[in-house]
């Protein structure tokens, strides 16, 4: 016995089988224009067709809603009872439709109740987080932030979603992912007050001879200013290594230790990480060597690239690195 809901379904048991009705979206609004102007013509006009076009569009309704649904009166048509139960419903329909078919980045921030989750550096998690928290309290009180650290290793997090935005030095993202650069910074020697190197102008040789921290995730002793001092044939001494700018720059306000610290280019605004290295009293000295800079941007999946929320993130990213009122350098 052939089942009821298998593909030679029919009218009788062994009749013809019925086609599947076709959904046709127009339809739905071409509906919503005949009930709405009662006349073909004037539903013609609003949806930019012909009266021909619509009333071959009618025809069609009538058959498959097996309904008049506009009938003559004297020189107007007034609709059937069938035609004035489906008017508010096709109305809705058509309403939603607009709705599910329009651009997704339209969003009101202050609607929005989000939980953001944000890769970065401690240091640019210190720099940017007040910023983004003041433009939230503004815009859209209803978004919180969740700040998770730099992996030690190239982890698909943007791409698995366990993050929404990576912020930082950008160098391992997958082939899809979508990259922005944000801003660009150099790097400068933070010492506590009356450090010996204050006291004369810094020298490769004076810089080579002190004693350095270093910032390394994965306690790398070496670096870019190991490279620059070996090009004068200076060598540097590490005394130790930490994960996080935030503990080298207070080992450095404590002790006689150099700290490197990533700080805005010359002629660019104050960049919060001075703000975090004065407040603890340090001293910034320019480094008398070429060293590269580094480039800060922020990455996303392209998942979130139309998302209406995840443009206001991006954007209030934009805007607390450098829009107005924000801090043109991180």
């Amino acid at each position: 016995m052939t089942p009821l809901n298998g593909p030679n379904r029919g009218n009788g048991v062994n009749g013809p089988a019925r086609p599947e009705p076709v959904i046709d979206a127009n339809l739905a609004v071409a509906l919503d224009a005949l009930l709405a102007e009662h006349s073909v013509t004037r539903a013609a006009a609003r949806l930019h067709t012909s009266p021909a076009a619509m009333s071959r569009t009618l025809a069609r309704l009538r058959r498959i809603l097996q309904d008049p649904l506009l009938v003559r009166a004297g020189q107007t048509m007034v609709p059937t009872p069938r035609a004035q139960a489906l008017r508010d419903e096709a109305a809705t329909v058509v309403r939603r439709l607009g709705e599910l078919l329009s651009p997704g980045t339209g969003v009101d921030p202050a609607a929005l109740r989000s939980t953001f989750t944000v890769q970065a550096a401690d240091i640019v998690g210190a720099a940017l987080v007040p910023g983004l928290l003041e433009l939230a309290r503004q815009e859209a009180p209803g978004v919180s932030l969740r700040l998770r650290a730099e992996e030690l290793e190239a982890q698909p997090a943007l791409r698995d979603g366990r993050i929404d935005l990576e912020i930082g030095a950008i160098d391992h993202v997958d082939p899809e992912t979508q990259v922005e650069e944000l801003v660009t910074l150099r790097m400068v020697a933070a010492v506590r007050p009356g450090h010996p190197l204050t006291e004369k102008p810094l020298t490769p040789e004076r810089l080579a001879a002190a004693e350095h921290v270093a910032v390394s995730r994965r306690g790398r002793f070496t670096g870019p200013l190991d490279t620059a001092l070996a090009e004068h044939g200076l060598q540097r001494r590490v005394t130790a290594v930490l994960p996080s700018h935030l503990a080298a720059i207070a080992l450095a306000a404590r002790s006689d230790v150099v700290c490197l610290l990533p700080i805005a280019l010359p002629g660019a605004a104050p960049s919060p990480f001075t703000d975090a290295a004065t407040a603890l009293g340090l001293h910034l000295l320019d480094v008398p060597l070429p060293l590269p800079p580094v480039t800060i941007g922020m990455a996303w999946h392209p998942r979130h690239a139309a998302d209406g929320a995840h443009h206001w993130l991006r954007d209030a990213v934009r805007r607390t690195v450098g829009g107005p009122g924000g801090v043109t350098a991180v």
